[in-house]
């Protein structure tokens, strides 16, 4: 099969390359899906460059991916050929990702997709998707909470939106520009602030007297806003904190609200978390009630430029390559 693949880390152009790779076969309890999408992460982009020591001689990357079951293993219903589907953690803990023509791994890992939702789309929802389903709704139902979004105009928080949007929520979110400003709109979202204004606290204060939640991006950075923009016994989900990966806690104010702070990470959700989110989202998929955003969509030949693409910071919307 023909696949990208890289046997060291670093710059996309010095270590990225495509080429012929053996087409795994399916093992008991597993499915062979020919790929027709692969989803480009900021993750799968920084395990490349070098955040995270290399576990294997070759690794072909990516995570996120759609395509349809072309085989089965031993004990998997051999009703599931030509079914189509999206995949979770694709390469998360394993060598070979969905960069490729095709991915061999557990049956569960590859979820119906329904018939309306195309491909390119649903090599978004792996990461991105489910991220902004466990942030929005890891502590319960949102109908009536007013929920801050930071960051709106990246992948996770679009998704974040929508979803609490859906669930009844009114929400507010922080971006950049004026252009941002138009997408998150777009998305749903009731209330836009520039989080560069030094007054955004008090623009967020006086749209929404106070947050219930928060589904935030760079807790670091922001955790000083968010002690002040929280309700009391609100919860922040924080999904990130590049800019300050070893932050201070600002306990005091934090523990005079009764905040509590939740940590997510996908890649790891306890089952019972994880069929929840899978749930949810494939009942907005089936609903249609979500919309994907792709910023660039790229043939496999072009994966030096679409991880690239990636690491741009005007990119809004997901980055995708096709196989």
């Amino acid at each position: 099969m023909k696949a990208a693949f890289y046997t060291e880390q670093g710059a996309a152009a010095a270590v990225l390359q495509v080429g012929e790779q053996p087409t795994p076969k399916p093992a008991a309890g597993e499915v062979l899906v020919r790929l027709a999408t692969s989803g480009a992460n900021p993750s799968d982009v920084k395990s490349r460059a070098g955040a995270r020591a290399m576990a294997y001689p070759l690794i072909i990357p990516h995570s996120d991916g759609a395509g349809e079951i072309e085989a089965v293993g031993e004990g998997v219903d051999s009703a599931r050929i030509g079914q189509r589907v999206w995949i979770w953690n694709g390469q998360w803990q394993r060598p070979l990702g969905t960069c490729a023509e095709y991915i061999a791994l557990p049956s569960e890992q590859a979820v119906a997709l329904p018939d309306t939702t195309p491909f390119d789309a649903a090599a978004c929802f792996g990461i991105p998707a489910l991220t902004a389903y466990r942030t929005v709704y890891a502590d319960g139902p949102v109908e009536g909470l007013k929920i801050l979004v930071s960051g709106g105009a990246g992948t996770v928080a679009r998704y974040a939106i929508q979803m609490a949007k859906i669930g009844g929520a009114e929400v507010i979110t922080t971006v950049s520009s004026d252009e941002k400003a138009a997408y998150v709109r777009a998305a749903g979202a009731d209330h836009v602030v520039n989080y560069r204004d030094a007054d955004a606290a008090t623009q967020i204060l006086d749209l929404t007297g106070g947050t219930h939640r928060a589904v935030e991006l760079e807790f670091g950075l922001n955790a000083q806003l968010l002690c002040e923009v929280m309700r009391p016994n609100g919860t922040i989900a924080a999904y990130g904190s590049a800019g300050d990966p070893a932050p201070q806690l600002p306990f005091m104010p934090m523990m005079f609200k009764d905040l509590t702070l939740r940590m997510i990470l996908v890649y790891i959700l306890t089952p019972q978390a994880r069929r929840a989110a899978l749930d949810g989202v494939t009942a907005m998929l089936e609903a249609d009630q979500l919309t994907h955003s792709i910023a660039a969509s790229y043939p496999l030949d072009q994966i030096v430029t679409a991880h690239e693409r990636v690491e741009q910071a005007d990119k809004m919307g997901s980055v995708v390559v096709t196989l």
